[in-house]
């Protein structure tokens, strides 16, 4: 079919939306959208349904981006005409608008949670309800709701849902709101895990958020929703979430973060590390709660002396027992090998891993999880990292089949760039001050792994020519830079 008029000026006006924002990659409104698949029910006499998917195609075979975008046919909002058609999420909006200027909580509760099941549809549900001044209606909402305790959980599951990818809408008034709640209820798992859940969606990818959340106080509120609620799992895991979120840095807005500074308040002010360990012994069955827990502890490991407390809190013997017991828990080994990677960067740590028998159980995680590509990254940055200049560690890898074991991983995962580098960096790392090892490991067929390695992925370049170089083999080095062939220029 052809491009009517309106679906070229809706693209004119796409490339306008996106000039600046991503140019690749052209936006259009949700209004532009519906006229489009409106033209195409009204003038070419199409099925709902293939008006929708007429309208799609045409969008993105121009490079359109979609993603914002609810791809659905608008229905009726009442049954007058069909001016009045629009998305459920808006139906669902206005509704909740029209409730507030009501008396009833009941009905404003209802309408919140039907709100809420709209926006959990999708991403692009909740950005065009936020287009239509979603966030200020469920601030109103929440001043209404803060006495009764259906319509506070009701408020706090609309801006979880609300909030989930767009951290932008967050202001002084909601995040006053949040810490009102977080401070004022703190004895309530379900508001705790439902306000825990909000932190998290708006500290995502926002490290404003981060910084003023964290400034009012947010960090003992989460350590102590773990704490006050070790017995509720998903008060846990949420808690864990959010903690781990605040040490990201993930704003691309922003040239640094406080990623560091956090993890530091976390463990130094707030006991985090006791904190996270304790709810591990209170739930030594539930791998979910665990997965979290370890992944947690990966991202606070940032200092020498954390790895060690780790350690000396039980961290180390509970991972430990944690990865020999549920080595069929494909997700859980995958965070118990990252927490272990991330402790090792402690030499003395290193050696206790070795000595209660990490090594045998990373090799046994590999080869049972050989097909997963995460798994095998992290069993091998896990070796690379206790072998670095630890010449009796490297002995007890090889003995444990740990460099047969990489080399596996290069051979099952050839397209997993990050497996090729861990294994690269392992092998160089077992024979860089044991010469002894070249030989064996080569035996098994590093070279030309390596070289296939080297020559499928640019960014393998340095690390497999390093490997190939300690264990012997032939290879060109490359000169980055030799000073010659011109100078700088302004």
């Amino acid at each position: 079919m052809s491009i009517s008029p309106l679906q070229v000026e809706c693209l004119k006006a796409g490339a306008v939306a996106g000039h600046g924002v991503e140019m690749a990659k052209r936006r259009i409104t949700q209004e532009t959208f519906d006229a489009v698949v409106k033209e195409n029910i009204d003038e070419f006499e199409m099925e709902p349904d293939e008006a929708l998917n007429e309208a799609i195609q045409q969008f993105e075979s121009q490079g359109v981006d979609l993603s914002n975008i609810v791809k659905a046919v608008p229905t009726a909002a009442t049954d007058e005409t069909k001016e009045d058609q629009t998305h459920e999420v808006l139906q669902a909006l206005q509704s909740l608008q029209n409730s507030l200027n009501g008396s009833s909580i009941d009905s404003m509760r209802e309408d919140l949670e039907h709100f809420t099941e709209q926006c959990k549809q999708g991403f692009a549900q909740r950005y065009l309800a936020a287009q239509k001044d979603a966030y200020p209606t469920i601030l109103s909402c929440c001043k209404k709701a803060t006495e009764e305790e259906g319509a506070l959980l009701a408020v706090l599951a609309a801006l979880s849902a609300l909030t989930d990818g767009q951290p932008d809408l967050l202001d002084t008034e909601g995040r006053d709101f949040l810490m009102g709640v977080l401070n004022a209820r703190q004895a309530d798992a379900t508001v705790t895990c439902l306000g825990v859940r909000v932190v998290r969606h708006c500290c995502l990818k926002h490290e404003q958020n981060r910084q003023d959340l964290v400034k009012a106080g947010v960090l003992p509120l989460l350590t102590g929703s773990i704490t006050r609620h070790s017995g509720h799992p998903e008060v846990v895991k949420e808690g864990c979430t959010a903690l781990r979120v605040m040490t990201f840095d993930d704003d691309v807005r922003v040239p640094f973060g406080h990623a560091h500074e956090h993890a530091k308040m976390i463990v130094l002010e707030h006991n985090g590390l006791k904190v996270i360990v304790e709810a591990a012994k209170a739930h030594p069955h539930n791998t979910s709660v665990l997965s979290e827990l370890c992944s947690t502890l990966s991202r606070l490991a940032v200092r020498n002396e954390f790895c060690q407390d780790i350690v000396d809190l039980g961290g180390l013997k509970f991972m430990m027992t944690l990865l020999a017991d549920s080595l069929d828990h494909q997700e859980l080994v995958r965070q118990v090998l990252s927490a272990l990677r991330a402790i090792a960067m402690n030499d003395d740590v290193k050696d206790a891993i070795v000595n209660a028998g990490g090594t045998e159980l990373i090799v046994m995680a590999m080869n049972r999880h050989m097909a997963n590509a995460q798994v095998c990254e992290q069993g091998c940055a896990a070796m690379c990292v206790l072998a670095l200049r630890k010449p009796n560690n490297c002995k007890v890898i090889m003995d444990n089949g740990g460099a047969l074991a990489a080399l596996q991983a290069m051979k099952a995962h050839p397209g997993e760039v990050n497996v090729q580098k861990q294994s690269c960096m392992l092998l160089r790392n077992l024979v860089s001050r044991t010469q002894s090892f070249s030989q064996p490991i080569l035996e098994m067929g590093a070279e030309a792994l390596i070289g296939q390695a080297l020559a499928s992925h640019r960014d393998c370049s340095d690390v497999a020519r390093a490997a190939l170089r300690d264990l012997g083999c032939k290879v060109e080095l490359r000169e980055l830079w030799t000073g010659e062939k011109g100078g700088l220029s302004n």
